[in-house]
């Protein structure tokens, strides 16, 4: 026993650049131009799934995606500047999809023959929806309650949350990596490879480039590969799922996308509001609060600072909820929540750094005015992707396991909630994914919403265990003396220098 050194760490010490420190400028632009290359991968996938169904056509879906990235990078600045100041990406979220497909599936939308007619008058109604529900994170973030609740999160309870942020994103590696083997198994390999095995292989004597920029190293060479295959023509003739998955010509992203576009608030006309879309589309936003708070709180263990306090993580909620108010403003089809895999790029390339993700918005908002440009990113194939999701997602799922080294998990209450927690946030999404293709009104969508997110499920079975279960003999075994201290802002020293305002403006704002 004497020989055990590896104790339980408030914060990672093997990372290279924290929240507050800067790489060279240099090593800055090309890991933002990374961060801004993986979260195409969403952004390009909710809109090809959703604008066809919709009645749009190809030029529709290359605006939707331009706006998309627009919003997102606005979005992820107002987050990194007055949010919660964590290094995160704020993008698409495909939490919304099931409340969207049932006002696609609206018997009066779909009465309208024209498919454009018919496109508008959805994004519209999706735009209302929106609007309407983005009022439930922006009470709950600005009224502190948000925060209030989180009193209720211990280690032990957040733990099987924010593992299952990543964990129960499954779907959306290995089967979508499947529709392209060719591809995607050389991708999987390849960044395996890069990013763990030639971390320590340096070519510049100062830089680490395999281990900083693996994402973009291994997409270049897939890339270049799929485009070559493509070319010499290994999937003509092949089935439409093939084609659609693999080649790099078959977006059609390319030859629709305008040169030159600026999004701008209400460009698909003024939002329609309905009492049920609304309803439905509260649940998503329910979602997409939960799996941020996920996200925050991996991605400030993977930026080497300390748990969001309460105030911290109230604000940063108020934030994204200006930000799904700001999707149904300019309508980019969807709402927004925080990307977990630029969340799992922060551990992977040890670079926590929060004027990285400032400059990715830079990059984000850029392309997605210079329409060509952009789309020429976005043509990569989702395969790609879907291998880098493996390696990412597995990884803040990891980082949220890690919390339970603050817990006494030779406590079999302990094991009982974790284990629960965990098998029911993957079992109960599964039973209900069944339903997603059903069209059976709007409270449905409402609960297949709510019970097909695992962080949700994982959510309410762990914090309602663990705050009913033998709390009062149980504090220490649940890790609470180890996060109780950052629940208040002033609770930690530190917490000032990683969540204060910038520009002063914590005189006019002061944290409670």
């Amino acid at each position: 026993m004497a020989d055990i050194t590896h104790l339980p760490m408030e914060q990672l010490q093997d990372l290279e650049y924290c929240i507050d420190s800067n790489p060279p400028w240099a090593e800055t632009i090309f890991l933002a131009f990374q961060n801004y290359i993986l979260m195409l991968g969403t952004s390009v996938m909710i809109p090809t799934t959703l604008v066809p169904l919709m009645g749009g056509s190809d030029g529709d879906k290359a605006r939707v995606i331009q706006t998309l990235l627009f919003v997102a990078g606005i979005n992820t600045l107002l987050q990194a500047l007055f949010g919660t100041r964590l290094p995160a990406i704020v993008g698409g979220s495909f939490a919304y999809v099931i409340p969207i497909l049932d006002i696609i599936n609206d018997s009066s939308l779909q009465r309208i023959a024209e498919p454009h007619d018919r496109f508008i008058a959805t994004m519209r109604a999706i735009q209302g929806a929106l609007i309407v529900a983005a009022s439930i994170q922006i009470i709950l973030g600005y009224s502190q309650v948000w925060g209030l609740f989180s009193r209720f999160f211990s280690p032990l309870g957040m733990a099987p949350v924010v593992g299952l942020v990543g964990l129960g994103l499954f779907q959306r590696g290995f089967p979508a990596l499947g529709n392209c083997v060719e591809i995607g198994i050389p991708m999987l390999l390849l960044v395996i490879g890069v990013s763990q095995y030639l971390k320590h292989v340096r070519l510049l004597k100062d830089m680490p480039i395999f281990e900083r920029f693996p994402v973009l190293i291994c997409v270049a060479i897939i890339w270049i590969y799929s485009i070559l295959l493509t070319a010499s023509g290994a999937y003509r003739g092949k089935p439409l799922k093939t084609q659609i998955s693999c080649r790099t010509d078959k977006a059609d992203l390319i030859s629709t996308a305008p040169w030159f576009m600026f999004p701008y608030p209400l460009q698909w006309g003024p939002p329609t509001f309905a009492a049920g879309h609304s309803f439905a589309m509260m649940s998503a936003v329910l979602v997409s609060m939960i799996e941020s708070t996920g996200a925050y709180k991996a991605a400030s263990r993977l930026a080497i600072a300390t748990p969001p306090p309460a105030y911290v993580l109230s604000r940063g909620i108020g934030w994204q909820g200006i930000g799904i108010l700001l999707g149904g403003l300019f309508g980019t089809g969807t709402g927004s929540t925080v990307s977990v895999e630029n969340v799992g790029l922060l551990g992977l390339t040890r670079v926590g750094s929060r004027r990285v993700v400032q400059l990715s918005a830079g990059f984000m908002i850029f392309f997605s005015i210079l329409g060509k440009f952009g789309a020429v990113f976005a043509s990569i194939p989702f395969p790609i992707y879907a291998a880098l999701y493996c390696v990412l997602f597995g990884l803040v799922g990891s980082v949220g396991l890690s919390f339970l080294q603050f817990t006494n998990m030779n406590s079999m209450r302990n094991l009982v909630i974790t284990g629960l927690s965990l098998f029911l946030g993957i079992s109960v999404p599964q039973f209900f994914n069944e339903y997603l293709t059903l069209h059976h009104g709007l409270f449905n969508a409402f609960l297949n919403t709510i019970f097909s997110s695992p962080p949700t499920v994982g959510l309410i079975v762990a914090v309602f265990l663990d705050n009913t279960l033998d709390v009062e003999n149980s504090k220490k075994d649940r890790g609470m003396p180890w996060w109780v201290k950052f629940r208040t802002f002033r609770g930690d020293n530190r917490n000032e220098e990683f969540y204060t305002l910038p520009f002063n403006l914590n005189r006019f704002f002061p944290p409670t």
